[in-house]
């Protein structure tokens, strides 16, 4: 009967301690698993759209945007060829300032998908990024890439 009761604490401690082993095994496996790596491909997919909340952002209600601007100067010129060269010279600048280096810049609405701003090889592009935004009638387009 002692070799039973023996036996029976010896399994017992075999099975604990099989249990205890493979537990600090998975946690061992779980402490030592890479961190995905995210690559700049998903990052640079929000580029255009990051851009226009920022183009089409107000800080508060007396505040003009950007697209607002842009639009108030084609409004009020009927959308001349000055108008649209002097709304391409403030969108180089406001591109300059966020460092963009590849983009195009489209008014597709009244303009008939006019080009108000571009740097970079369009037709070469790749991974492209766009993000639209519609203003008082207006439909801007932006195109990001790598």
């Amino acid at each position: 009967m002692n070799d039973n009761k023996g036996s029976l604490y010896l399994w017992d401690a075999i099975i604990a301690l099989s249990i205890l082993i493979i537990v600090m095994l998975m946690l061992n496996t779980l402490v030592s698993l890479p961190y995905p790596t995210y690559s700049d491909i998903a990052h640079n997919s929000k580029d255009a759209q990051d851009v226009m909340e920022i183009l089409s952002g107000k800080v508060d209600f007396n505040d003009k945007t950007f697209l607002s601007k842009i639009t108030a100067i084609l409004k009020e010129n009927k959308n001349s060829k000055k108008s649209v060269r002097e709304v391409s010279q403030l969108c180089d600048e406001k591109f300059g300032e966020f460092k963009l280096t590849n983009y195009r810049f489209v008014e597709t609405n009244h303009l008939d998908s006019t080009v108000l701003a571009e740097s970079g090889d369009f037709t070469k592009a790749g991974n492209i990024s766009v993000a639209t935004r519609n203003f008082d009638g207006y439909s801007y387009t932006l195109y990001t890439w790598q």
